[in-house]
């Protein structure tokens, strides 16, 4: 496996062309950037990771456009997962806006959300995870989620941590956008040390609805 040195700034320009231009003609004709410059670092990135984090799963470029509206053909951001429990783990992407990481709960069932709901209700780990948040915000991640417009059935709406309980996805993530670094090793380590900051909060999640 090739050593990780960066994302080179080509893999970002290709994007801000395939926004532009989300055709199989362009995609053809284009290809073997997208294969050198976004495709062949995320998968030395992910090697790098992989003994502290776990294996990632690299995303296919194709969209399902079997039942979208949107029938452009080819995702605008290349997106690697590190799964840590269902519908739970690390993320990072590269796309035109540059580099992102994140991470949390993103998906689950019902019972995964309602073991989720329960653990928030109470007192210490609730506020654990509050306390766990709070750090995450000062550290400049954004946390965001699927939220219900309502309180949740069976919590009261004055509830300390009603904001919390709403949610049906819980993640947490930070733009990095695409500076100069961002081709360089530099952009390794700056994943490392945004998913080391999360770790607290994807092993809560983890150990909460895995």
């Amino acid at each position: 496996m090739t050593e990780f040195r960066g994302f080179p700034l080509a893999g970002l320009d290709f994007y801000e062309d395939l926004e532009a231009d989300n055709s199989k003609t362009f995609w053809t004709a284009h290809k073997h950037v997208y294969d050198e410059s976004v495709l062949a670092p995320m998968k030395a990135l992910a090697a790098d990771l992989e003994a502290d984090f776990g294996t990632a799963k690299i995303f296919r470029p194709y969209r399902d456009v079997r039942f979208a509206k949107d029938k452009s053909p080819y995702k605008t951001a290349q997106g690697a997962v590190v799964g840590t429990a269902p519908g739970c783990g690390w993320y990072v992407q590269l796309g035109a806006g540059g580099l992102y990481v994140g991470g949390g709960f993103y998906q689950g069932s019902p019972e995964q959300i309602a073991r989720f709901r329960t653990t928030v209700a109470e007192q210490a780990r609730g506020a654990e995870l509050e306390t766990i948040l709070a750090g995450l915000r000062k550290a400049g991640f954004d946390v965001d989620g699927e939220q219900l417009k309502t309180k949740p059935k069976g919590y009261d709406a004055d509830h300390p941590r009603i904001d919390l309980l709403r949610h049906k996805s819980l993640t947490a993530g930070k733009s990095f956008g695409g500076p100069d670094w961002v081709a360089t090793p530099r952009a390794g380590k700056e994943v490392r040390k945004a998913w080391e900051s999360m770790r607290p909060f994807i092993d809560w999640l983890s150990a909460v609805v895995g």
